[in-house]
Order: C-alpha cells, then structure tokens, then sequence
C-alpha cells in the first residue's frame, strides 16, 4: 500500500463511517473509534504505508480535513 493508495481510501472510508454515528456523536469524532471501525471491517490495511510523519499521523490528517475538524490540530 503506498500512501498515494491510502489517502482517497482513507477519506471515503472516513465519510462512511461517520454516516454511521449518532448525531452526538459526529460532533466530536474520535479517530480512535475510526481505527477500530476500520480492523472490525477489514479495512485496517489502509493504515499500513510508509510516511514520514507516520501512516496514523497522515491517515488522521485527512480524518480530520474531511470531518471539517482541521481545528483539533
């Protein structure tokens, strides 16, 4: 998996999975949450390429960019 491959999947898995939370919750997602929703769904290959800041920093920079949550960091 190169992070070229991860990102869009990365973004799209992320609105997908918020499609999925109660109101109260997409308020404040949890990208801990995210990755768990992930392994359970066989889709924690994504989180697997190499990066220099680190694959879980990048996959959770474009968590937050897509969930409009870009203030957390």
């Amino acid at each position: 998996m190169t992070r070229a491959e991860a990102e869009p999947a990365i973004r799209r898995l992320t609105t997908e999975w918020a499609k999925t939370l109660a109101s109260e919750q997409r308020q404040h997602p949890s990208f801990s949450s995210f990755k768990s929703w992930l392994r359970e769904n066989g889709h924690s290959h994504y989180l697997s390429f190499r990066s220099t800041a680190g694959a879980e920093h990048d996959a959770e920079a474009w968590f937050d960019d897509e969930l409009k949550q870009n203030w957390r960091r």
